[in-house]
């Protein structure tokens, strides 16, 4: 990512929040990040509503901690205390749910009061100021307070690897330390996120694609991203680190290069991903860690002299999404950013700064609509009796408490064929999603279900999602 004038801009159905990992290929959180746009452009719910028209599920956003509390608040638990500033993040939030998308909050940035008045680079002193500040913003948007919508999806820090985001990367002798610094932040975020919202998903990583693992003169101090897990790794057993999923943003490096780059490993592009993911499991001593890419672009030219033609942007857009599709790790891709900006740096937007479309703009619809997740794939055993799928529903909670009434019918297909059919009502959970079963249906091994479910209140218009099923 790359410094903006303003600010540091940073560039599905079970129980679970994310669809399961077997289905993950077929689903995915897809969306943007591009917060000038977003939060602080005078046309930003115009944004929103083109960010949604190009059917994204998801925008990513960073909570600068040194901005939303330049000054210690008295309360740092408590998101309402007066030295706290959520105003911009609040509209965006509000904004997103009333469209329809999921939001990603990536928590970065110390305050000056909570370093001894170094830059938001330098970690906290103390790991429990950054664990309450974490808690606070996910008890804001906990779906415990009104006008506040729920936040499903969390992660810590921005690029953690690169001394642009954390410093230092290493000590006088050139050993590495950002992993064990990293691993503490990741700690405290994590708790703090829990106890902020039990139900949210938190990302640990936000890596960045490439480093030296070895400071440089005059160069900025990086570790390539595999090192840099396997260290963070090493430090979180240690401490009994916990995590959701592992946040990577796989930039092709330099910016001209295409999705199928090749790059020496312990740097990780897309084309890498296999190898890290298994070492990823390996470090952490867990299986079939979920992944989320929460960020990739491809800069292009005149705005970037280096960067690729709109041409060669519009041809590498839909492959470096369908390259994630085939990954049954990846639930989740966000492009940085929508529309290029005075705000930002980065010219890897799919409008041209006058707003009008690059080459690349249609290309973006067609390949995230398949991959919608609140139309969900979800594989149960082969017997199930009246699956229970879980339906987002995320527009109702913009005009409706939780706990409301909403109201459904549910068809059952296999093909063409009705199997199914069953009206019933659920209240509307504070994450925005209903419970429903599709009664009446029993999947059988090896055969695929289309469901149907028909959603409605008594003051909001029907929503049909569609849920795929199949037996394994």
């Amino acid at each position: 990512m790359r410094f903006a004038a303003r600010t540091i801009v940073f560039a599905c159905l079970a129980a679970a929040v994310l669809v399961p990992a077997a289905a993950a290929a077929d689903r995915m959180w897809v969306g943007f990040q591009d917060d000038p746009m977003f939060r602080w452009d005078p046309q930003r719910t115009e944004a929103m509503d083109r960010a949604r028209g190009n059917e994204a599920r998801i925008v990513r956003t960073v909570v600068d901690w040194s901005r939303v509390a330049p000054d210690k608040p008295a309360s740092p638990a408590d998101s309402f205390d007066p030295a706290y500033n959520f105003q911009d993040i609040d509209e965006l939030v509000q904004n997103a749910q009333q469209r329809g998308m999921e939001v990603l909050i990536t928590l970065w940035g110390t305050p000056k009061w909570a370093n001894g008045g170094q830059a938001p680079q330098v970690a906290p002193r103390n790991m429990t100021d950054f664990q309450n500040f974490a808690r606070a913003v996910a008890s804001r948007y906990s779906g415990r307070f009104a006008g506040y919508p729920y936040v499903r999806f969390f992660s810590i820090w921005n690029e953690s690897n690169l001394g642009t985001f954390l410093r230092p990367q290493f000590n006088r002798a050139g050993k590495i330390v950002s992993t064990r610094t990293y691993a503490r932040l990741a700690k405290a975020g994590y708790t703090g996120i829990k106890q902020g919202s039990r139900s949210a998903q938190v990302a640990i990583g936000e890596t960045s694609s490439h480093g030296r693992d070895k400071p440089k003169q005059g160069q900025t101090d990086t570790v390539a991203p595999a090192t840099f897990m396997k260290g963070v790794a090493a430090e979180g057993k240690k401490i009994r680190l916990r995590f959701d999923a592992w946040a990577h943003h796989p930039y092709p490096f330099p910016v001209a290069q295409k999705p199928t780059q090749r790059v020496r490993y312990p740097n990780v592009t897309l084309t890498t991903m296999s190898q890290f993911e298994k070492d990823l499991d390996k470090a952490f001593g867990r299986k079939n860690i979920p992944v989320w890419i929460t960020e990739y672009g491809n800069e292009t030219k005149p705005g970037e002299p280096a960067g690729v033609t709109e041409a060669q942007q519009a041809a590498y857009l839909p492959q470096a999404i369908n390259m994630a599709r085939k990954d049954p790790r990846v639930g989740m891709f966000i492009w940085f950013v929508m529309q290029d900006s005075n705000g930002s740096l980065w010219q890897s937007g799919i409008y041209r700064q006058d707003g009008t479309p690059k080459r690349a703009q249609p290309r973006f619809a067609p390949v995230a609509r398949p991959l919608d997740a609140t139309n969900g794939k979800l594989t149960v055993k082969a017997g199930t009796k009246s699956p229970l799928l879980t339906v987002y529903l995320r527009e109702y909670c913009a005009n409706n408490p939780r706990g409301t009434t909403v109201g459904f019918t549910v068809r059952g297909y296999q093909g063409t064929k009705l199997v199914s059919v069953d009206q019933g009502a659920a209240p509307l959970g504070i994450d925005c999603t209903v419970k429903v079963r599709a009664v009446g249906l029993t999947v059988a091994k090896k055969k695929t279900y289309r469901v149907l479910v028909a959603a409605n209140t008594a003051t909001t218009a029907e929503i049909v999602r569609t849920i795929t099923v199949v037996g394994a």
